[in-house]
């Protein structure tokens, strides 16, 4: 039995990045709309119109003076009026005078099809679609152009990828076309006109709902997961065969080395005990360097960095739940015992305390989730927010405004992120015991001095 126990261990371990890499973020989190906020001038986004039909993707270069100051430009973009009573609206708003640093804030922590460089230039990713009717479809974000167009009958909405559904009278939407899309109404009213014909717009099929295509997509989180999964690919097999030809720790031997022994001297033996832990190391230094890895990556500005996993529910949310089984087939009798028959409790209190101590089984995994998800989205946000300071500054007291606020924003900024740094690990950190403990509490054994007692 413990053979079977180790032997399964060991296979949830080793799959668990591979289940990580199918993680899609558009599962847990919607995607917000590609408005992009830059000090160069350029402005481009998503206006949605309606009256006439027309959807406009203005880029705003050259904004005009307001009040004598030169403001930064706006997230969102002047919509083209068109007939005498037309109004536009971005993503259902008005359009606001300044920055819009909500805006740029959540287009930078959520996921997106591409990593944008600067100005225009974005690297597109690849979108992998299948539905029965339809098939398999590959093709590059770039095709949408920032969303404006439509390519083989889907399209992107605020960054989420949908399918361009029949008509009413059945007739479906052209393959072929390739145009600009005329986006009307919002959530599920949400459709698009071609030729004077309205073609509803529908989701993937996810875990929360149904839809008419299953996304494979490449998203910056999913690319995030796959170089953090290459990284440990190529660095710890090397390391564990320097450590079975019991070679002479160098180079990034010997910088792991203090790490892995640090997981398991000061994690797995305290929690699991000293001859039960080493079943559970695979997934223990798996789940650590997967978050601490990915973490790092998160704080690199730039491509390919930047991406936002652990900052995304369905990735916590998947660490969760792997945390979550692995207790649930670890726990021994004691363990079961103490969920449906507390020991030393009154008989008129054990059915409230039974159902506690059930819920305590999800609320723990529950935790681990929002713990690692909220930390690593709070540090993203207030870097973010001392970036929002500089623009709001200069939009409101001009160019010298907005050069004195960059001065005491960039000093938070470069304290936050050495902060972030060490947030990176700690969080990791934290997962990795608190997961030990769980798992510790399931396979402990019946003490005959508590059973005396």
């Amino acid at each position: 039995m413990a053979t079977l126990k180790k032997n399964i261990l060991y296979i949830l371990s080793c799959i668990t990045i591979a289940l990580l890499l199918g993680v899609n973020a558009n599962v847990a989190m919607a995607h917000q709309g590609h408005n992009h906020s830059h000090g160069d001038g350029h402005n481009h986004g998503h206006n949605h119109s309606h009256g006439d039909g027309h959807n406009h993707h203005g880029i705003k270069k050259n904004p005009q003076k307001v009040q004598g100051k030169t403001p930064i430009t706006s997230a969102r973009p002047n919509a083209h009026k068109k007939g005498h009573d037309n109004h536009a609206h971005d993503d259902g708003h008005g359009e606001k005078d300044g920055p819009d640093i909500g805006t740029m804030i959540m287009h930078h922590i959520t996921d997106a099809h591409e990593f944008h460089v600067a100005g225009d230039f974005s690297i597109p990713l690849p979108c992998i679609v299948y539905s029965q009717e339809k098939g398999f479809d590959f093709f590059l974000t770039n095709k949408f152009h920032h969303g404006h167009n439509a390519y083989h009958g889907y399209m992107l909405e605020h960054g989420v990828l949908k399918s361009i559904e029949p008509a009413k009278d059945g007739s479906p939407f052209p393959k072929d076309y390739t145009g600009e899309i005329h986006l009307k109404g919002h959530d599920e009213d949400a459709h698009v006109t071609l030729n004077g014909k309205s073609y509803p717009i529908k989701g993937s099929s996810n875990l929360l709902s149904s839809g008419s295509f299953y996304d494979f997509s490449i998203t910056k989180v999913v690319f995030t997961m796959l170089v953090t999964a290459l990284i440990m690919l190529f660095l710890f097999p090397s390391i564990a065969k320097a450590y079975s030809r019991n070679e002479v720790p160098s180079g990034k031997q010997s910088f792991f080395e203090p790490i892995i022994e640090f997981v398991r001297d000061d994690i797995a033996k305290p929690s699991l005990g000293e001859h039960k832990y080493k079943p559970y190391m695979p997934y223990l230094l798996t789940v650590f360097f997967f978050i601490w890895i990915t973490n790092m990556l998160g704080l690199v500005p730039f491509f390919p960095g930047s991406g936002n996993a652990t900052g995304n529910i369905a990735v916590t949310l998947t660490l969760s739940v792997f945390t979550f089984l692995i207790v649930t087939f670890s726990g021994n009798k004691n363990y079961w015992g103490h969920i449906f028959n507390p020991p030393g409790v009154p008989m008129g209190i054990k059915p409230i305390m039974i159902l506690i101590e059930f819920l305590s089984m999800f609320i723990k995994p529950f935790a681990l989730m929002l713990r690692l998800f909220a930390n690593i989205t709070a540090g993203h946000i207030i870097i973010l927010s001392f970036v929002g300071l500089i623009f709001i500054a200069a939009h409101l007291a001009g160019t010298a405004g907005g050069f004195a606020a960059s001065i005491l924003s960039g000093a938070f900024m470069l304290f936050m992120n050495v902060l972030e740094l060490f947030v990176a690990a700690l969080q990791a950190y934290v997962f990795t015991v608190l997961s030990a403990v769980f798992i510790g509490q399931a396979i402990e054994e019946h003490h005959h001095e508590e059973a005396h007692h």
